[in-house]
């Protein structure tokens, strides 16, 4: 024996880390590949020519230059905490393994071990190079009496100076909850989580992965232009929100509320893609769209404002089908950027091409019809807004003392006029009238909305009826403005009904590019943004400072998390905030955000389960006799019918992997860390609603459940269904508008007039313009993508998440039944007496295809909301 070790026995290891010269993307504009999969290839290429002197020089650069100390997960030193091993180092670099994927690199190493040392259960590193580097995975094998130990790392490591010397600690694979972690490794669970909570004081550098709450401050940028100061969002109960990660950058000189916009923003550093994936490039684009094509086409506009409008539809289809020309200009600023190679196709003579959309693939025209538009209302992508009507006429829930009277104009007459002989009683009593109702959430910001140098919008509500075949019929749809003696004076408001005939029919096809203008900035703003991504961000935080990764509910939710305050970051930086992509090109404009602030104040998370949901906006009842216990309002609802599926497979995993751990509802309340985590998300990660009565008290089982399975509902499947349609239908821009330019024109004026000599021109200069419509495009297509090596619903990144064998059996299990699940949407959307599963536009709904191939798709559940 030599000291603590018999150097006669060693562990073997294998340590797989990626060199941050692989995953460095230093200038993207540098690459001579076009596309997404050139820049990829690209930058392989370049690894590739120096290759032989990488692999050659790899065990030179980390063999004593990475080191490692085991930690004993069963024997303890003198104060009671686990032995810590001595110092050993990265040794030979193997050759790279056909399942590490590309450019991993793999090292041996061996520690030194005897008995007394037990079993190890976490392990230091420490890095004395000068570059970070992400260490994927360490495996110890052969350990005796224990065989194989996993760790799975997937974090930056950093020099060790940067860490104020002291060393990173990773944990095997094991699941504890905190009473039942064995004692030599209860304080390094306890001082790694409180590494990552910080002292909330002080600026955030790269290399931190401190995990802390901010207010929604970074938006405006009142240094540069007084216009582009935008009002803090969170912390007061005029503006309420989520929280954000805090960076603690430096206050703007003109608001000591606001923070200073940055080019790079700080996020805790394993949030930022680790990974050399196609979403690097995609997210780059995004970045490169609001600092280029931005700015260009803003040059062009200035200096010809015809070029701005579209002449035809069949112009706007041009789009996609020959291609448009654009300002040399315009190509030259975008040209070198890889991700605009892959979304447009240039030929080299000025032209601008996109893909194009799956609504206009089969048939060009199916869009304008009624059937179109109220199917797209429950199969499109903004399928939950739609409600039951219970009362006639709507109400409004607006304070009469602010907007005076906001009640429904529309009139029994006014719909039974197209409803076949059945009265509107009738109606109301079989449950057969459905509203898309914008009133409310427009109203309130309709006067300042339309103080936009060209905003002409109204607040709608649109009644539909359902048909004895199953399908929606629109009936009405009214449009309102405020009374222009004062928004507390009510709302002028008017009734067009449905016209197939002359100017009347014009005149129709305008107010329903009015009610999808409020529905895709609704869509935007509250329905994708607000409700999927921003809301998700206060739980990523609480469980990344409260829970530690030994804990069951960290490895349950953890995956459902990924890449999330990325792209978040990224569209504060680039999409939401002042004078960006969302406010330049959806309705709404400088007031898109505040706007969702307002909706946020009746935000519930409870609601958010799909069946509560459902049941909620009246489309759905408890019924026990029917498939998952609802019977909907609309029997073919293509959202509900294929998202409850989901929902159920989620549910039903989460169930039997929470019921591993907590056998009780008594141990639910014996943990002190997950009663911190909720605690956390509910008084800090959303604050402003912290005395809501409708908060989980996280005492039972029950409600463990039930918030978890809504935690990963949100981030998957709801996600999937507001955002991956987001280019299939609103693509071509006729389809789904997001700005209104014009009011319907009255008798007597000139827009009359021209309304009825060319009803294809009246309807382009009301909806989106050319400059606007190319911006939305670009970032839509980006967004509706699925980078290369995205992770799906039912799919881990590594099969050594756990080494709880039940937990793996349960996972496989729901895999199993998410395979299930989509044979049984493929054979729906073959059934043709569904037909709101396709429509009109033959466009089958696939959507929650839990699978999915890379690209533009229109199918696949990522497992969180990377995009």
């Amino acid at each position: 024996m030599l000291g603590l070790f018999d150097k006669s026995h060693k562990i073997k290891g294998t340590v797989v880390l990626m060199p941050k010269s692989v995953l460095d993307i230093n200038d993207l504009n540098s690459v001579k590949n076009g596309g997404v999969g050139g820049v990829v290839s690209g930058i392989f290429g370049a690894v590739a020519d120096v290759t032989g002197q990488i692999v050659d020089t790899a065990t030179a650069i980390f063999s004593r230059n990475v080191s490692f100390k085991l930690i004993s997960a069963t024997s303890t030193d003198a104060k009671g905490n686990g032995k810590v091993g001595n110092e050993t180092f990265l040794e030979k670099h193997l050759p790279t393994l056909p399942t590490l994927g590309d450019r991993r690199d793999a090292y041996d190493i061996h520690f030194e071990w005897d008995a007394n040392f037990g079993i190890p259960g976490a392990f230091y590193i420490r890095n004395y190079t000068y570059d970070e580097f992400f260490l994927v995975s360490v495996t110890l094998e052969d350990i005796p009496n224990h065989g194989t130990i996993h760790f799975v790392c997937n974090s930056w490591v950093y020099n060790f100076k940067d860490y104020d010397k002291k060393d990173r600690i990773f944990f095997a694979n094991k699941t504890y909850l905190p009473s039942a972690t064995p004692g030599p490794l209860v304080k390094y669970r306890e001082e790694e989580l409180k590494i990552l909570r910080g002292d909330g004081t002080g600026e955030r550098k790269e290399h931190e992965r401190i995990y802390d709450y901010d207010v929604y401050n970074d938006l405006g940028n009142p240094d540069e232009d007084v216009k582009l100061a935008r009002p803090v969002l969170g912390g007061s109960s005029t503006y309420p929100y989520p929280r954000r990660v805090r960076t603690g950058r430096k206050a703007t000189k003109k608001d000591p509320k606001s923070e200073r916009p940055a080019s790079e923003l700080y996020m805790p550093r394993d949030e930022k893609f680790g990974h050399l994936k196609s979403s690097d490039f995609l997210t780059y684009g995004i970045k490169s769209l609001s600092q280029k094509l931005l700015p260009s086409l803003e040059n062009v506009f200035d200096s010809d404002l015809t070029w701005n409008e579209f002449d035809s539809f069949e112009e706007v289809r041009d789009l996609y089908e020959g291609g448009i020309k654009v300002p040399t200009v315009v190509l030259s600023d975008i040209s070198p950027i890889p991700i605009f190679k892959e979304i447009f196709r240039t030929d080299g003579e000025s032209v601008l091409q996109f893909p194009p959309p799956h609504v206009v693939q089969v048939t060009k025209s199916a869009w304008m019809t009624d059937d179109e538009f109220a199917r797209e209302m429950i199969a499109g992508v903004n399928p939950n807004v739609i409600r039951l009507l219970k009362e006639f006429p709507p109400q409004s829930k607006l304070d009469p003392s602010l907007y005076g009277d906001q009640s429904s104009t529309i009139t029994k007459e006014h719909l039974e006029i197209n409803m076949d002989g059945v009265t509107v009683e009738e109606a109301l009593n079989g449950q057969r009238l459905f509203i898309l109702d914008y009133q409310d959430a427009f109203m309130p910001y309709l006067t300042r909305i339309n103080a936009l140098p060209s905003a002409k919008a109204y607040a709608t509500r649109t009644i539909l009826l359902l048909k004895d075949d199953g399908t929606l019929k629109p009936l009405a749809i009214e449009l309102s403005k405020p009374h222009p003696s004062g928004d507390n004076l009510g709302a002028e408001s008017k009734v067009v009904l449905p016209a197939d005939q002359g100017v009347e029919s014009t005149i129709w096809l305008l107010a329903k590019a009015h009610v999808i203008v409020n529905d895709s900035g609704y869509h935007q703003l509250m329905s994708h943004w607000l409700n999927t991504h921003a809301v998700t961000e206060p739980f990523i935080i609480a469980t990344n400072r409260r829970l530690s990764v030994l804990h069951p509910i960290y490895k349950l939710l953890y995956p459902h998390y990924r890449d999330t305050i990325n792209i978040n970051g990224l569209a504060r930086n680039a999409l939401i905030n002042a004078g960006g992509v969302i406010e330049e090109s959806f309705l709404p404009g400088r007031y898109s955000i505040e706007m969702s602030s307002a909706v946020y104040k009746n935000w519930v998370f409870t609601d958010q389960a799909l069946p509560v949901d459902l049941i909620k906006r009246g489309m759905a009842v408890e019924d026990p006799s029917s498939p998952h216990g609802l019977r909907l309002a609309v029997e073919d609802y293509p959202y509900a019918v294929d998202g409850l599926e989901i929902w159920d497979a989620i549910k039903s995993w989460v169930q039997e992997y929470v019921s591993l751990y907590y056998p009780t509802d008594l141990a639910i309340q014996q943990d002190t860390e997950l009663q911190a985590w909720w605690k956390e998300v509910v008084e800090k990660g959303h604050g402003d609603l912290k005395d809501k009565p409708w908060w989980p008290k996280m005492q039972t089982r029950q409600e463990l459940i039930q918030s978890c399975s809504t935690i990963i509902w949100i981030a998957s499947a709801l996600h999937a269904a507001v955002n991956f349609g987001q280019y299939p239908y609103g693509g071509f821009i006729l389809n789904r508008p997001t700005l209104s330019r014009r009011w319907i024109p009255e008798p007597g004026t000139k827009e009359y007039d021209e309304m009825v000599e060319s009803p294809q021109t009246a309807y382009l200069r009301t909806i989106t313009p050319k400059r606007q419509t190319i911006i939305d495009l670009t970032v839509i297509e980006i967004l509706s993508r699925h980078a290369s090596d995205e992770i799906y619903l039912g799919e881990r990144d590594n099969p050594n998440w756990t080494s709880d064998s039940k937990a793996l059996e349960a996972f496989k299990k729901f895999g199993s039944k998410l395979a299930e699940i989509e044979g049984k949407i493929t054979a729906r959307n073959k059934d043709s007496n569904k037909k709101n599963r396709y429509g009109p536009v033959q466009l089958p709904y696939t959507l929650l295809l839990p699978t999915s191939e890379e690209g533009l798709t229109f199918r696949g559940i990522p497992n969180s909301i990377s995009i």
